[in-house]
């Protein structure tokens, strides 16, 4: 009995299981996206025929990289900022200031700031931009 062979070998690729190996990066990366942001939720929220718009009062305090605090464009002196910050926010309900601070200013000119806020109860917001 002779066999003979095939000179000729013609190559092949088996896709028989890439369906699957699609399907499970398909399942995984639907689940490790599920679980990168936990605390998304979307809601679709009830309409109303009223509104009730709050006003809350705000107020710029600008910082500029020579140290000069600017309270709503006012120059103030540094050690004056907290008795300033205090008078604008006495007979205001729930305070915002807005800090503009200067990019080249260190850490410790925001903390500073911030501690101001924190013992008054402020709430402070970083303005930033896009870039």
């Amino acid at each position: 009995m002779k066999l003979k062979r095939s000179k000729y070998f013609s190559a092949e690729v088996s896709t028989s299981s890439l369906n699957d190996i699609m399907f499970f990066l398909l399942l995984f990366f639907l689940i490790v996206s599920t679980l990168s942001n936990p605390n998304v939720i979307k809601v679709l929220l009830p309409n109303s025929k009223s509104s009730q718009s709050v006003n809350k009062q705000q107020f710029n305090l600008t910082i500029t990289k020579e140290k000069k605090y600017f309270i709503d464009q006012q120059e103030i002196p540094r050690e004056q900022l907290e008795l300033q910050l205090v008078n604008r926010i006495k007979n205001v309900e729930n305070p915002t200031i807005v800090l503009r601070f200067a990019r080249d200013l260190s850490i410790q000119d925001l903390v500073e700031v911030l501690e101001i806020g924190n013992h008054y109860n402020i709430k402070m917001v970083l303005a930033t931009q896009k870039e």
